[in-house]
């Protein structure tokens, strides 16, 4: 079977802290060719490629290596740029019994009461939305994405899970008036975007005294994002100082926005 999949797509494939066992559970039923990429639980910084093959879940270590200061990522014998890199060289070439297919299906919830946020890396929602598991960060927190593409924290315990044959169609968004629209046309999508790339702030953030490789945050202040790291940490400039920042505080600027910005 074809490999269906755009390795560049992190967000399709990513999982983020994800346990071995949640991960069995979620690959088992699937065919041949399933996977996705989570952290590694017990080797800090390394992730984990993990597919099902033929009756068996495989959990394949990567691990981040820095040979000459270089950042690069290990599978068995053979190494990678990064992981977009090793996905595709897994599309055409076998690791043991199958190659890479399709990321595994991300797991829907459906809202069952409002939840207004109290945090600015929350994502508010209202009871009847339905939103995808991005990533299963803590026992009552996940990470989660709504049908306009915004994601951040949400508590699990004000959510329930949809089996396939309960989820309706998503794609379809909320009538016009009911959802917070930008005022000129829509950022790409994050997969189609180039870097650099400039980034609006979109929640305010006063980061801690101790750690100084993470930006102060002011709604409006424009970002130059020069890279997307799978944690959720990107990196970029702002007003001329480099750092780190959470994902959830920007948003990519529309091309209108970006053709007044270079007016």
């Amino acid at each position: 079977m074809e490999a269906d999949f755009d390795p560049e797509d992190k967000y399709s494939w990513f999982f983020g802290m994800l346990s071995r066992e949640r991960t069995n559970q979620i690959l088992e039923p699937e065919q041949s060719g399933v996977f996705l990429v989570r952290e590694s639980r017990t080797q800090v910084g390394d992730f984990v490629l993990c597919v099902k093959e033929e009756l068996r879940v495989s959990h394949y270590i990567i691990n981040r290596i820095q040979p000459g200061g270089v950042t690069r990522f290990k599978i068995g014998d053979k190494e990678f740029a990064d992981i977009p890199s090793l996905l595709n060289f897994y599309k055409t070439h076998y690791l043991d019994t199958t190659t890479l297919i399709r990321p595994a299906p991300r797991a829907k919830l459906q809202c069952k009461y409002d939840f207004q946020g109290q945090d600015p890396e929350d994502l508010p929602f209202r009871r009847g939305d339905i939103l995808e598991v991005i990533s299963e960060d803590e026992e009552e927190w996940w990470t989660a994405r709504n049908v306009n593409g915004q994601m951040g924290q949400i508590p699990v315990r004000y959510t329930q899970p949809l089996e396939p044959n309960q989820i309706p169609a998503i794609n379809n968004p909320r009538p016009q008036d009911d959802i917070p629209q930008p005022q000129q046309g829509r950022p790409a999508p994050i997969n189609e975007v180039q870097l650099p790339a400039k980034a609006i702030v979109v929640l305010q953030r006063i980061p801690s005294a101790y750690d100084r490789r993470q930006l102060q945050l002011k709604i409006g202040d424009i970002v130059t994002v020069s890279k997307m790291n799978l944690n959720g940490q990107w990196e970029g400039t702002i007003n001329g100082k480099e750092g780190i920042f959470p994902f959830t505080h920007v948003r990519f600027l529309t091309p209108e926005e970006l053709r007044n910005l270079n007016t």
